[in-house]
């Protein structure tokens, strides 16, 4: 696997860490547990990271040495993918590795696997986890990425062997913007972890974090960064009118855990939003929290609320009905196919703050459709989007890509 910004071992929730960082970590995670040997690529960003980090059986990290080793930001990546490709050809070679197949995340990826296939011969598959035309379309002049971005993923789609689309929404823009073959193309959604996620008691959770027993919490998490949406749900909470309890926003995310107005521009924004509207004392910016707390978060919650601009898929839906929080999202891309509308939760214009506020106020205002709405979030995603489940998926995405003898190994190489 190649993921050349998004490893999987680092922290979520800061610019440039999310959703791919998971999606990479668990494909690794499942496809070893299914007995396959995985090496997942990434640049390598730190000093003290080892080149290669036995990170679980069956699964290393190999750290790529390309450009500074320092973080960089993503939009800034695309000159030092040369090294990568060249320094990952030198650990193959020096390694002595036959690859079956690679996986390429990301359009940088593709452009280092297009460059092994044309070298050692090796098939890829690509996730591209957000397409530049789309993001074009929604950033505009925001959009930092250089322009060559769109050549090289219109190239990948044609020398791709495959390509996994993580909900309709996007095989239909491959298809729209990039020409993409329908055959070649295989919806494979995004997961969540049971064993990370599942429902647990509202309270208990409210007293682990510290949070009032006596008010309605909406939550929001994930990266902070402008097309999330979090200004939308600052600007809905305003118009939310319900009278038996205060209404609390808390907002996880961030750079750092305890954020500073000088040192984090998007905080320093969106603090400025909610004093504009009159509901700063009502929000809580908790700054970016561990993984293993966030279960914790959602549990606490009576209502997970997520508008980004456009979405590839999103996991943080996921994890929240898999802790039994109902789900208020933007009508586009992964989530209008996760959250089922009227059932596990209300999609929503992400560009419509009334509206919002609105669905908001309905929910906490209809204690039995928030019951109901959790039930059905609980069982929705543990039918469809376990990681297992998506694992299964990919395994026959590969297998239509090379020869089933190639890809089962024995039990006791898994060992």
């Amino acid at each position: 696997m190649i993921s050349e910004h998004a490893s999987p071992l680092a922290n979520l929730g800061g610019v440039d860490t999310g959703g791919q960082n998971v999606y990479v970590a668990q494909s690794a995670r499942h496809l070893a547990a299914q007995g396959y040997l995985v090496d997942v690529f990434t640049r390598k960003d730190e000093d003290t990271l080892d080149a290669v980090v036995n990170w679980l059986p069956g699964v290393r990290v190999i750290h790529v040495e390309a450009g500074p080793v320092a973080k960089v930001a993503k939009e800034e990546l695309l000159p030092h993918m040369k090294a990568f490709k060249l320094n990952m050809l030198r650990f193959i070679k020096n390694e002595n590795i036959e690859y079956t197949l690679v996986h390429a995340n990301f359009f940088m990826s593709a452009w280092v696997a297009m460059g092994l296939k044309e070298e050692i011969g090796v098939p890829f598959v690509v996730t591209f986890h957000a397409l530049g035309h789309v993001r074009r379309i929604h950033q505009q002049e925001a959009d930092k990425f250089p322009a060559e971005r769109l050549t090289i993923e219109e190239q990948a789609v044609q020398m791709a062997d495959h390509i996994i689309a993580e909900c309709p929404q996007d095989k239909d823009d491959l298809i729209q913007y990039y020409k993409a073959s329908e055959e070649k193309i295989s919806i494979v959604p995004c997961g969540f972890s049971h064993h990370e996620f599942s429902p647990m008691d509202k309270a208990c959770a409210r007293k682990i974090l510290g949070l009032p027993q006596d008010e309605h919490i909406i939550l929001q998490l994930g990266r902070m960064v402008p097309r999330k949406g979090v200004d939308n749900v600052i600007q809905a909470l305003a118009g939310v009118k319900v009278k038996d309890k205060q209404v609390r926003l808390l907002i996880v995310g961030g750079e750092c855990e305890e954020l500073d107005e000088e040192t984090c521009p998007e905080y320093a924004r969106l603090l400025t939003i909610a004093r504009k509207h009159g509901v700063v004392e009502q929000v809580i910016f908790a700054g970016r929290k561990n993984r293993d707390r966030l279960r914790y978060y959602y549990a606490a919650a009576d209502i997970f609320v997520t508008t980004p601009w456009y979405e590839p898929f999103g996991i943080t839906p996921l994890e929240a009905m898999a802790c039994g929080t109902p789900v208020i999202g933007s009508d586009v891309g992964g989530i209008k196919y996760s959250v089922k509308d009227g059932e596990t939760g209300v999609l929503v214009d992400p560009h419509h703050p009334a509206e919002l506020a609105n669905a908001i106020t309905d929910l906490l205002g209809d204690p039995s459709l928030l019951t109901e709405m959790s039930e059905n979030a609980v069982d929705r995603v543990n039918r469809y989007f376990t990681w297992a489940k998506v694992a299964e998926q990919i395994i026959m995405v590969y297998r239509r890509m090379a020869p089933v003898t190639r890809l089962v190994r024995k039990q006791s190489q898994a060992a």
